[in-house]
């Protein structure tokens, strides 16, 4: 992969992270280029990989436009970020480390906090903290890597999606507390995987109630 390419490619993806970009804008390829001192070729092929990504999606007479980000693609992140996280905890928990549960500890004192606040971006912010915790213990790079892209999702779509965290905030944060216990207790990997999936997944049925929060 050129420089070139990835250097374009890590420019869009943080506009569209952050909101520059927002769901719907038109990619132009020669005017990307012309900002970025870059040849048509590799914008395009960045913009192939945002594709690739789902990031980016292609539009009969209108080209390359930012990915729409409703209820529905919400729930899909929701569930590939589930399916991907539940492994990645079963394969971080042989290396988690006493300091690690007291960090994850720590971060739930004060995602109760953010609920008592109703402090959505706080509580938004602790969360992934929490879990990053485990990530970061995955032995698996691949895993790590395709967990952060999917989480990464999961935050853009924040920024345009609301849903209120009425109900949820408190259970997710009883469930964090659950599999802190059965990370001291090592459980079973099978066990460790369904628990972490289904707390992640546990989002989409309080939305669908509808309540929600941050899992």
């Amino acid at each position: 992969m050129s420089s070139k390419q990835e250097r374009v490619y890590e420019v869009l993806r943080r506009r569209i992270l952050d909101g520059t970009y927002p769901p719907g804008y038109r990619l132009v390829i020669d005017a990307i280029g012309q900002e970025l001192n870059v040849s048509p070729m590799p914008v395009r092929e960045a913009i192939r990989r945002l594709e690739a990504e789902h990031w980016v999606a292609y539009q009969r007479h209108a080209g390359a436009r930012v990915a729409p980000r409703d209820a529905e693609s919400w729930a899909e992140a929701i569930e590939a970020l589930g399916l991907l996280e539940g492994f990645v905890t079963a394969r971080a928990a042989p290396f988690v480390t006493a300091e690690d549960l007291a960090r994850m500890r720590e971060i739930d004192e004060l995602m109760l906090e953010d609920v008592e606040a109703l402090d959505v971006l706080a509580l938004t912010e602790h969360n992934e903290a929490f879990h990053r915790v485990l990530w970061d213990r995955c032995p698996n790079r691949i895993l790590r890597r395709e967990v952060e892209l999917a989480a990464q999702r999961l935050t853009a779509m924040r920024s345009t999606i609301y849903f209120p965290m009425a109900g949820r905030g408190r259970a997710s944060i009883e469930e964090h507390a659950e599999l802190i216990a059965m990370l001291e207790a090592q459980a079973p990997a099978e066990e460790l995987e369904r628990f972490a999936r289904e707390h992640r997944l546990k989002t989409i049925t309080s939305v669908r109630r509808p309540t929600s929060s941050v899992n």
